[in-house]
């Protein structure tokens, strides 16, 4: 390989350019005489050099970007450590099961007041919308059940479950009554709204009496939602033996 820059071809071209440049004048005859008459000459312009040499410098870079890419062949990136990847910042919305762990943990071991409550056992007796809903456990005083339906009792929490899925209320449902359980209150009101098929409130009506610590469940009084809301009154705690 020559050591010069630029390729046979273009060295060529510059022979070509100077030879170019050079005619029109005889250097065997200095004071003039002896010449003989010459052909006119068009000699390059200015503007035709600058693009020959642009030209050369063009295809001299293009040249030294093959043996680059030449060099370099078979040559793998190391992947750079240090650089971190970008993150997404956009939140998604945690399912079901996610919902339920999180009850766990939140509710401690009372969180088994929902287990093995069945969708499909609640939904097969459906209730409508205006329905009053009215439970009692057979082991409870008609006094006292008389008392929860009139509101004479103060509920202590509650959770409203409206636009809920069926596994996030039944997440709602079971974590409110466990945390009743836990700090031993006996009346929650849960609102389950109404709606045209009533699905929501269908399914509490449904899981709430597969609860045994649930001892009764009614619709709530106007003031508290009415036939959109049920009360509920949970067992007593036992007390601890000192």
């Amino acid at each position: 390989m020559s050591n010069s820059l630029f390729s046979k071809e273009m060295q060529d071209q510059l022979k070509e350019l100077k030879g170019q440049l050079s005619k029109g004048r005889d250097t065997n005859s200095p004071d003039g005489e002896n010449q003989k008459p010459t052909e006119p000459v068009s000699l390059p312009t200015q503007k035709q050099v600058k693009k020959t040499v642009k030209q050369l410098d063009s295809e001299h870079i293009d040249d030294d970007k093959v043996l680059f890419m030449q060099a370099m062949h078979g040559v793998n990136p190391l992947e750079d450590k240090n650089v971190r990847s970008p993150v997404s910042s956009k939140k998604t919305k945690p399912d079901a099961a996610t919902l339920s762990k999180r009850a766990a943990a939140q509710g401690g071991d009372e969180t088994d007041l929902g287990a093995g409550l069945s969708d499909m056992q609640a939904l097969l007796n459906p209730v409508a919308g205006e329905a009053y809903l009215s439970y009692k456990h057979p082991t409870l005083q008609n006094k006292i059940f008389d008392q929860l339906k009139k509101g004479q009792f103060r509920w202590y929490d509650a959770v409203d479950i409206h636009g809920c899925t069926i596994e996030e209320a039944r997440v709602a449902m079971t974590q409110l009554l466990s945390q009743a359980k836990a700090n031993n209150e006996t009346v929650v009101k849960i609102v389950h709204g109404k709606g045209q098929e009533a699905i929501l409130k269908t399914c509490v009506n449904g899981w709430l009496r597969q609860i045994p610590e649930v001892l009764a469940f009614c619709s709530a009084p106007p003031k508290d939602g009415g036939n959109g809301a049920v009360l509920v009154l949970l067992k007593k705690r036992k007390a601890e033996s000192k």
